[in-house]
């Protein structure tokens, strides 16, 4: 038997995974969460074989779930299950060692077929994702992804260099390369293009 932890933050798609998950034979879902801290504690108190967590969800995200059970060496597999068809999520996830990405739009049949590979040790990518994660390569530092990230909260330069310890004039010089890198006019449209391609 399966054992899963279920990890989405929309209530009526949670709801559905887990019924149909339960359909399944050797599948169980022992808990469901809401949030990334709700999967955490699922995963500590249920030790199941699988987490299939989304990616974007309230407070920590699915790749941060994955970063710290990774980071405590938990032998939980993890299993993205998003509606972000994006290379550099795909290239993020496979750093945080997470055994499987698939599409939300996928048929449950992948879904469970994905979860079965996953739990027998093997690594599973949705085909459409496979090839585009290695053609569209991450150019940012990781510097430059925490600047961008900042900035996509509304922090002005000063902010960052204060929230930083940076000086301005380095947020400045950072922010126009990652700018200049991405073909951005300005640094919103720099973090716009970053969050959109998956990169932060």
């Amino acid at each position: 038997m399966i054992r899963v932890v279920l990890a989405e933050d929309q209530a009526m798609v949670r709801g559905a995974f887990a019924q149909l998950l339960d359909l399944q034979p050797d599948v169980t879902v022992v808990a469901t969460a809401g949030n990334g801290d709700e999967a955490l504690a699922a995963v500590a108190e249920h030790r199941p074989d699988v987490l299939l967590t989304d990616i974007e969800m309230p407070g920590r995200t699915g790749l941060d779930v994955a970063r710290e059970l990774s980071r405590r060496g938990d032998p939980t597999k993890v299993l993205i299950v998003t509606t972000f068809a994006r290379s550099g999520y795909l290239r993020r996830a496979m750093d945080t060692g997470v055994a499987g990405y698939v599409l939300k739009d996928a048929p449950i049949a992948d879904l469970v077929s994905a979860l079965r590979q996953v739990h027998a040790g093997e690594r599973v990518v949705a085909p459409e994702l496979a090839m585009a994660a290695w053609d569209s390569a991450d150019p940012l530092t990781p510097r430059e992804r925490e600047l961008l990230h900042e900035v996509t909260t509304g922090a002005s330069n000063a902010d960052i260099a204060a929230r930083l310890n940076l000086a301005e004039g380095t947020v400045r010089n950072y922010l126009s390369t990652a700018m200049a890198k991405l073909g951005a006019r300005n640094r919103s449209e720099a973090a716009n293009i970053a969050r959109d391609r998956g990169w932060l």
